[in-house]
């Protein structure tokens, strides 16, 4: 696998704009992936039992149709706890976009993010349509689809399929709110590798849980959450079937792209600092180790600590005993950095000069050796800073 210097319409037949429709004041809100041919999809969305407008929408229409031609995305506004009216704005949305594009509209896929309840401003949105232009500017999709981040997050890389080269590429926006249990996180990978929509299914369900549900900025599940994956299959490969070698590049594949656009998204938490990677490793299983590292890196306490640049290691084995894994807990090494804090769930002294260079860097990965078992787990966040408060406080409805 290659990572290459690419957009989301990197791969074969996809073309991607972004643009100012006026759902904010000046920066670019409103953008759109097209492909030229009806690809498969899959999707996962939020648990939050309140759930958005056009979340109902497209997921709707994925189910129905199995096939998506375009995604259509504004910020700004949400959609989200505006009752009947909302829906029936999303799919408005949906069916200017197909008028639009003359495609049918259950191939077409809404999401908003932004203010939670307040309705779709309707001219904004017909405004916004009106300039869709394809094959335009791929990179302002990623700008388009941002609220309180401070950069875009795309990733695009190549693998090899037999004689044909299978292009992958992804966009994240997120920055608060981040808790997915699949600010809100929204996620689009687009391919252009031959796989059905089952199994393409397969393959991101079988991801989602060791990468986008792996991260948390402040514990908060939007109503917005979503990842979708198109692949239209214009490179022509022969069919990814489950159960075979070929499925297993792909998903690997799609991991990596995952992986990258959540750590990415992590980093860029609201008012972070710095990037915390929380490994727990020799576990009993995969499900309890990714549950002791998310209980790690979303406590409230390991975070400020991280942010004050103290390897309180205290703060860390207490949030991993109260992850709710029955685990024993009597023999655990944490290392911070790679240099060992406790060992054998006893506390051992450190080098301060080599250790205040470890908690001074913008990343810091955080290891706990339970020593039972042969299994590991990995979750990202952020530290937090007196930066979050503040640009939550003044984030307004």
């Amino acid at each position: 696998m290659k990572v290459i210097d690419g957009t989301i319409a990197s791969p074969l037949g996809f073309s991607a704009d972004g643009l100012h429709a006026g759902f904010k004041k000046r920066k670019m809100d409103f953008g759109w992936i097209v492909s030229e041919k009806p690809a498969s999809v899959a999707g996962v969305y939020t648990t939050n039992k309140v759930i958005a407008a056009p979340l109902i929408v497209t997921k709707t229409s994925v189910k129905k149709a199995g096939k998506m031609k375009a995604i259509v995305v504004n910020s700004g506004v949400a959609n989200s706890c505006t009752g009947t009216q909302g829906l029936e704005d999303a799919y408005t949305m949906q069916e200017w976009t197909a008028e639009k594009l003359g495609v049918e509209p259950d191939l077409v896929g809404v999401a908003s993010t932004g203010i939670i309840g307040e309705l779709l401003p309707m001219d904004t949105l017909k405004n916004g349509l009106s300039k869709i232009v394809v094959n335009a500017n791929a990179d302002d999709f990623a700008k388009a689809i941002l609220t309180t981040d401070t950069a875009t997050k795309t990733i695009a890389v190549t693998e090899t399929f037999g004689r044909d080269v299978v292009t992958m590429a992804g966009v994240a926006k997120g920055s608060g709110m981040i808790h997915p249990n699949m600010a809100t996180m929204l996620g689009f990978i687009t391919c252009d590798a031959n796989i059905s929509s089952d199994t393409l299914q397969l393959a991101l369900s079988k991801n989602v849980e060791k990468t986008f549900n792996q991260i948390t900025v402040d514990g908060d599940t939007s109503t917005n959450d979503m990842v979708l994956v198109m692949s239209n299959g214009c490179t022509l490969n022969e069919e990814i079937l489950p159960d075979t070698p070929e499925f297993d590049k792909f998903s690997k594949m799609l991991n990596f792209v995952m992986q990258e656009l959540a750590k990415k998204i992590a980093k860029d938490g609201e008012g972070a600092n710095k990037l915390i990677q929380v490994d727990v490793v020799n576990a009993p299983n995969a499900l309890d180790a990714r549950m002791m590292a998310k209980s790690v890196v979303g406590s409230s306490l390991v975070k400020t600590a991280i942010f004050g640049e103290d390897p309180n290691w205290g703060r860390i084995l207490a949030a991993v005993g109260y992850a709710g894994v029955d685990v024993p807990v009597d023999n655990v090494d944490i290392m911070i950095g790679g240099l060992p804090v406790m060992l054998a769930s006893s506390p051992v002294s450190f080098d301060d000069e080599e250790m205040k260079d470890i908690m001074h860097d913008d990343e810091v990965t955080i290891t706990v050796d339970l020593h039972a078992g042969h299994e590991k787990g990995t979750a990202w966040g952020c530290d937090l800073s007196y930066d979050y408060v503040k640009i939550n406080a003044l984030y307004h409805t």
